[in-house]
This record gives C-alpha cells, sequence and structure tokens, in this order.
C-alpha cells in the first residue's frame, strides 16, 4: 500500500478533525501518500481530493466539524456512482480508503468494499447508535453540552418556579436523552425505545410540584414518540395538568459545534491510528471502534447488518432515583 484516502460522511461530530489529523499522521507515519477527499462522496464521485502533508493537520485537533467537510450524495446509492468513485481512486493509484462517519457512511464504505476496494471504518456520529463501537466520535462532547444546557436550565427554572423541556439531539436513538438525563437529575425522559404519551410526563410533573419540588426538567430525544413541539402543544391546552408552568428549549445543532472534549480527541487519535494499522495489515472492510475500553474491529457487513440497543436497564435507575 502507497497511497490511501481519508474522508468524512454524514454529520459532523466533535473529533473528527482529530480523527483526520491522526489518520494523516500515521499514514505519512508508515511511508504513505494521504490524500483528503473534500465533501465525503460527493467529493469523491467528483475526484475533488488532494495530497495532505503533516502541516495541512497542523492545530486542528481541538477544531470541532471537518476540515475536509461532508455533503449528501444521492448518486453513491447507486452501482454507477461508486463505480465513479472508483475510478476517481483508480486514477490516483489509491490503495485503500478510510471512512469517518456513521451508520451511511458505513454502508457506502461496505458498498465499496464489496465492490473489491479496501476500505476501513471510523465510528463517529454523536448520536451513538453505530453497532460496533460502545461510544463514538463526537457523544462525549454532545453529551457534555446537553448536560451544561439542564445544569443552566435548572437554575432558572428554580429561579420561577417552571419546568423546562429540552429536546437533544439522537435520530432515533435515545441514548444522549437517557445520558444527559440521568446525569442532570432530570425528573422525566422521553426515548424513542421506550414510548410514551403527555399524560405520563404531565402526571409525573404534577406529582413533582405537589410534593414542594421548585422546578422540573423533561429531557426529550428529538425521535420519540412525541417530540418537543408537539408536548409544548399538548401542554398549551393541558396546562393544569402540570402544575408548573411550562417552558422549551431545543439544542438542535448546537450539540454539534464546539470544540471536542478530551475523551473524544483521544478516541478519535486513537481509532485513526487503528485505522492505517488495520490497513497496513491487510485487514480491509472493517470498522475501526472502542469496545470495553479497547480498540476493536467489526465487519463491516455486521455493522450495517444490527441495530445497537440501549441498555434500557439505566431507565429504572432514573426511576427510582426519582420516586
Amino acid at each position: 500500500m502507497n497511497k490511501i484516502a481519508v474522508l468524512t460522511s454524514g454529520g459532523d461530530a466533535p473529533g473528527m478533525n482529530a480523527a483526520i489529523r491522526a489518520v494523516v499522521r500515521t499514514g505519512i507515519a508508515k511511508g504513505w501518500e494521504v490524500y483528503g477527499v473534500q465533501q465525503g462522496y460527493e467529493g469523491l464521485m467528483n475526484g475533488h481530493m488532494d495530497q495532505m502533508g503533516q502541516r495541512a493537520v497542523g492545530g486542528i485537533v481541538q477544531q470541532g466539524g471537518t476540515i475536509l467537510g461532508s455533503a449528501r450524495a444521492l448518486e453513491f446509492k447507486t452501482v454507477e456512482g461508486r463505480q465513479k468513485a472508483l475510478a476517481e481512486l483508480k486514477k490516483r493509484e489509491i490503495d485503500g480508503l478510510v471512512v469517518i462517519g456513521g451508520n451511511g457512511s458505513q454502508t457506502g464504505a461496505n458498498a465499496l468494499y464489496e465492490m473489491g476496494f479496501p476500505v476501513v471504518g471510523i465510528a463517529s456520529t454523536i448520536d451513538n447508535d453505530l453497532y460496533g463501537s460502545e461510544m463514538t466520535i463526537g457523544v462525549d462532547t454532545a453529551l457534555n453540552i446537553a448536560l451544561e444546557a439542564i445544569d443552566r436550565l435548572k437554575i432558572t427554572a428554580s429561579s420561577h418556579k417552571r419546568a423546562f423541556l429540552l429536546e437533544v439531539m439522537g435520530r432515533d436513538c435515545g441514548y444522549l436523552a437517557l445520558m444527559a438525563g440521568i446525569a442532570g437529575g432530570a425528573e422525566y425522559i422521553s426515548i424513542p425505545e421506550l414510548p410514551n404519551e403527555p399524560e405520563d410526563i404531565a402526571k409525573e410533573l404534577h406529582a413533582a410540584y405537589e410534593r414542594g419540588k421548585k422546578h422540573s426538567i423533561i429531557v426529550v430525544a428529538e425521535g420519540a414518540k412525541y417530540n418537543a413541539n408537539a408536548l409544548i402543544q399538548y401542554f398549551k391546552e393541558h396546562k393544569a395538568e402540570l402544575g408548573f408552568e411550562l417552558r422549551a428549549t431545543i439544542l438542535g445543532h448546537i450539540q454539534r459545534g464546539g470544540a471536542p472534549t478530551a475523551f473524544d480527541r483521544i478516541l478519535a487519535t486513537r481509532l485513526g491510528g487503528a485505522a492505517t494499522a488495520a490497513l497496513a495489515g491487510g485487514e480491509y472492510g472493517v470498522l475501526v471502534g472502542l469496545n470495553k475500553g479497547t480498540i476493536t474491529t467489526t465487519p463491516l457487513s455486521v455493522v450495517v447488518a444490527n441495530k445497537k440497543s440501549l441498555d434500557l436497564g439505566l431507565i429504572e435507575l432514573h426511576d427510582e432515583l426519582n420516586n
């Protein structure tokens, strides 16, 4: 192997740049030329890639987002689109590809591998819904942003004896909502994995109000059966059921921005180094991830065929803490 390329795909995640840096520098240390692909699979199909040296990734470890950019690429889902990408890689005599991203990105990586190209994936998504890695790049940063929001909302909620509803990202996975709710001491957590009704939330909040609590915090995952907007509409029409006056905050893409935490920088660096080590060792078609504190590899075919489960026992723990 003499030349490799690296791309970031899907939603950006804090720590992606640290992973790019690790891939570039460990690749160069192995004597390879490393190319950075601009705008994900779209850039790969259009040949938008340039050689990257040591200095090209200097000073990016602390930056959020991705210096390579990301974009949707519907054409890449077709065989013709992937053939275009392979033709661009062949034109530059590139021998291997590292794909940094989540479910959709790794599905694309697996499709390229099945067409015979050496690919290694790096687990990166703030949703933490990717099979094959207990923690993915960006999760810790996004979780801490949500936790800071809860801590801040509690202060103003106590001052005015209000309830605050906080919606966090996560698509169809409730990991961020669950962990932020437990760490932040939320009175109620609503996640996609355990569908509930507005009446359930109202009952819990009213009980807290009757117990004399000065505030209540509800954490809702964006993919829950009822998101923040739906719940606000319901509670506007059923104010008496709450006891508290209610306000809502939707974090949205705020969770994606900002500098990655130390955990995300270190995880991204370890995974980046493991990705080039896998390519050097002839281990292709795998995802590098973190499991039980160790960097592991999982076949991409297994990753894309399975759904990561959430430890719902933590909901029971949360309920016991709030009885």
